[in-house]
């Protein structure tokens, strides 16, 4: 045995951690003292795990999983600092969806639940050429990202004249996994790659949302939250018009226009 083995208290102090963590650092496969006594179960570490015990709680503290630090330990100094920039990539992206959150919570406490004005009555039916995407790996708004992408580029690579918004038709449930469809109005000529889609007229509600795509959840609340109040029954798809988008103006200045078939009997 060993004569500088530290205890699990001296070590703790000598890391500034505590006696707790390190045994759920053991518990958990990230840092095993380098002996337990068969006896009285005492865990022994040596000075020079330290730096990994300090590691383990640098990274724990800064939120990243259990796993993505275990690979980080075990890896080489290229292989670590590559997972490291994958874990910086996946927090910005938490950040960027918890501003969002932040903004929608915001306009709530300004506005309230009211903030949208909701109308039914009769609305024009719509002759789209579209792309889809069928479900699949990816966030929903990235895939209507790419779906938007591939139109504009079949109907330039076409010389096709359209009628804008372009129209995201989605399903009355919404999930990651759902289809997603991307459409422009009544293509001057027949393109590769574009299916015809006709959106039937009828009675219809309908809001308009102004402001960031995050904050749509606000707008459908009160869309759907209108059509129940109303007795009435929501029928697929739902269509959201892109009236000012980016390019046009700064997220804040986004127009998008909210429309769902309706019928009577709704419960």
């Amino acid at each position: 045995m060993r004569d500088d083995l530290l205890t699990i208290g001296r070590f703790a102090r000598l890391c500034r951690l505590s006696v707790k963590r390190l045994r759920h650092y053991d518990e958990v496969g990230l840092l095993a003292p380098l002996r337990v006594d068969a006896r009285s179960g005492y865990r022994y570490y040596a000075p020079e795990q330290a730096r990994d015990a300090l590691t383990v709680a640098l990274l724990r503290d800064a939120g990243l999983p259990l796993a993505a630090i275990r690979d980080a330990l075990a890896a080489g100094p290229d292989a670590r600092a590559r997972l490291l920039r994958e874990e910086r990539e996946r927090l910005a992206a938490r950040m960027r969806r918890d501003a969002e959150r932040w903004e929608m919570v915001d306009r709530l406490a300004r506005e309230g639940l009211d903030g949208y004005e909701v109308s039914v009555g009769p609305e024009p039916g719509l002759r789209l050429g579209v792309v889809r995407s069928a479900g699949g790996g990816g966030a929903v708004g990235d895939r209507v990202g790419g779906c938007v992408v591939r139109l504009l580029a079949a109907l330039d690579g076409a010389g096709a004249g359209w009628e804008p918004p372009l129209w995201g038709l989605y399903p009355l449930d919404p999930d990651e996994g759902m289809e997603v469809a991307v459409g422009a109005g009544s293509p001057s000529v027949e393109v590769a790659g574009l299916e015809r889609v006709a959106v039937p007229a009828g009675r219809a509600a309908v809001t308009t949302h102004v402001g960031p795509y995050g904050q749509l959840p606000l707008a459908y609340h009160a869309l759907f939250g209108e059509v129940y109040a109303r007795g009435l029954r929501p029928r697929g798809p739902v269509r959201e018009g892109y009236v000012v988008g980016p390019g046009a103006a700064a997220p804040e200045g986004w127009v998008t226009r909210l429309v769902v078939a309706v019928e009577e009997g709704g419960k």
